[in-house]
């Protein structure tokens, strides 16, 4: 059990059997660590029920993101691949009170940017496209986040219906490249593969196997 407060209306969290109806426990099991630590710090900057949740996401191979209730900044993270975006934000979502979810996407990375707007329109979440010059500032190992926090305060434009993916014959060699380097040196996948990966049919890992 991890007490933020020894008080009676501390944020702590326990196993599902150990938490009490009504005493502010957060109930926690292996699969929800994450989701419920977001709840935790959520409840401990004194939002409890959040107007208004907005994701901000930075597209690219590996997407910023960041999300803020009613314009505080609760978090960020930067995720390992693109699918996982939609599930990502769908979890959090879960995890954090709120009425209302907006998702901003940059403009940046147009395929990947047009992934990731199906995939949340596909989940039936509220889409904003973001114009996102000069948001990508800082370090430039954390970019991407700073970026994707950027784009979680800016307004843009709603996205209501599924985009066609189109790669151009750039984006099959950038991800060629890229499977070169996840396969160390060993493969370079086709750029029949290569499409389907970039439309997002195939993973990355599952196109390096069957190469």
């Amino acid at each position: 059990m991890l007490n933020a407060d020894s008080e009676f209306d501390g944020i702590w969290l326990a196993t599902p059997e150990e938490v009490i109806a009504g005493e502010g426990g957060i109930p926690v099991i292996e699969e929800t660590v994450e989701a419920a630590v977001e709840r935790a710090i959520q409840l401990s900057r004194g939002l409890g029920d959040a107007m208004h949740l907005v994701f901000g996401v930075d597209p690219g191979p590996r997407p910023g993101l960041a999300w803020t209730a009613d314009g505080v900044l609760v978090g960020v993270a930067q995720l390992e691949s693109v699918e996982s975006v939609a599930n990502h934000i769908g979890g959090l979502a879960n995890s954090l009170e709120h009425r209302n979810l907006v998702i901003k996407v940059g403009d940046g990375a147009p395929l990947i940017r047009d992934r990731i707007i199906n995939d949340c329109l596909l989940h039936s979440m509220h889409v904003i496209e973001v114009i996102e010059r000069r948001t990508s500032r800082g370090s430039r190992s954390r970019a991407h986040i700073h970026a994707a926090t950027r784009i979680a305060t800016m307004g843009g434009k709603r996205v209501h219906s599924i985009r066609q993916l189109e790669p151009t014959d750039g984006d099959l060699r950038e991800i060629q490249r890229q499977s070169r380097i996840e396969s160390g040196g060993r493969v370079t996948i086709s750029s029949e593969l290569a499409h389907d990966v970039a439309v997002g049919s195939i993973s990355m890992a599952d196109a390096i196997k069957r190469a």
